[in-house]
């Protein structure tokens, strides 16, 4: 496994973290056991969870992640050995009512419960790097790319967010944070205003990156190079669509998107295109398409870690192995010539 510095952090971290979303829904707190142990042996040091997780989202699930991630550190005595980062959830009064009632917004209060409730399900005093989940105002994340403005009066200004994540980081409960689902803009609002009111500056961003949607390097990567905000790509496989098995109409018994179609971000006809395409690349050469993606993930200069998830340890032992395939310049001017081709067909 290989480490890089995350940020000016001091901490560096695996080039690969593990994504815990499908621990207590698709698995058992034994199978994420089994998987965690898995990761810890195989060099990952590196966890990301998030207080709304499971997901699907359901009131019935919510926290869950965190619990078991939890009682897997009490039970393993580990908790010096990997670097944990969670999240808070940002407004969701329409698909997360259960959240502290709906009213989960980005403000000191709400802030202050959820990093209260991740310590305690985490069993742990100080949380890594914690991460707003998406944007308080309303802009374009999870699949939107055109922005259309929109007068708020009630969205909570990013100072107040920025403090009190700044008074986390003061009382010990939180080492370093970062944004997640976020925009060129918003980064660089939160980065102003931390030099200004001297307090805590975004160490990363965890957004989208794969073959598929692409556009984290139209406007962030710049800004990622140049202000030392590592990205945290999450989705590295679109949802599992570039290994392939979903093509040709194929539906995998208990695959994610065979149980959650509505998840069709990276399935549209143009999407399908796309990954056939990747996919019979990865062939010619003789490369499992999922190692491909994800070390072409991997490869990008402006990435810290590429956060990988998997619902058995076969997917997630597939995916380990991938940290140590270098993809060539040949295989890197084909999967440009189908970028152009297809570009971003799933963002």
């Amino acid at each position: 496994m290989h480490y890089r510095p995350l940020s000016d952090t001091g901490l560096k971290v695996s080039a690969l973290c593990l994504g815990t979303m499908t621990f207590g829904e698709q698995n058992t707190e034994q199978e994420a056991f089994a998987q965690l142990d898995a990761a810890l042996d195989a060099g990952i040091n590196f966890i990301d969870t998030a207080e709304m997780y499971s997901v699907p989202p359901r009131a019935e699930t919510m926290g869950r992640t965190e619990t078991i991630i939890g009682n897997w550190l009490k039970a393993r005595q580990c908790r010096d050995k990997v670097i944990i980062a969670t999240k808070v959830a940002g407004p969701g009064r329409d698909w997360l009512p259960y959240i502290r009632g709906g009213h989960n917004r980005l403000d000191a209060g709400n802030i202050q419960a959820a990093v209260d409730g991740s310590l305690q399900r985490l069993q742990t005093d100080v949380i890594d790097l914690y991460q707003l989940h998406w944007p308080d105002r309303r802009t374009n994340y999870f699949g939107q790319l055109g922005y259309q403005h929109v007068e708020e009066d009630d969205e909570v200004p990013l100072l107040e967010t920025l403090e009190a994540l700044g008074r986390l980081v003061a009382a010990g409960k939180v080492r370093h944070i970062g944004v997640s689902n976020e925009t060129p803009w918003g980064l660089m609002r939160y980065l102003a205003l931390a030099e200004t009111h001297g307090l805590p500056r975004p160490v990363s961003i965890q957004n989208p990156y794969n073959l598929l949607n692409r556009t984290f390097e139209i406007g962030l990567a710049e800004i990622s190079h140049r202000e030392r905000v590592d990205l945290l790509a999450y989705s590295p496989l679109a949802f599992g669509v570039l290994s392939g098995k979903y093509l040709n109409g194929v539906q995998p018994p208990a695959a994610r998107l065979t149980l959650y179609p509505h998840y069709d971000r990276y399935s549209s006809p143009q999407a399908q295109k796309a990954t056939h395409d990747y996919v019979a690349l990865a062939r010619v050469y003789g490369l499992e398409p999922a190692q491909m993606a994800l070390a072409y993930v991997t490869s990008r200069p402006f990435l810290c870690s590429n956060i990988i998830g998997a619902t058995t340890l076969q997917q997630l032992r597939l995916n380990l192995s991938s940290a140590e395939l270098t993809l060539d310049d040949e295989v890197l001017d084909q999967i440009e010539a189908i970028h152009r081709r297809h570009p971003n067909p799933g963002p």
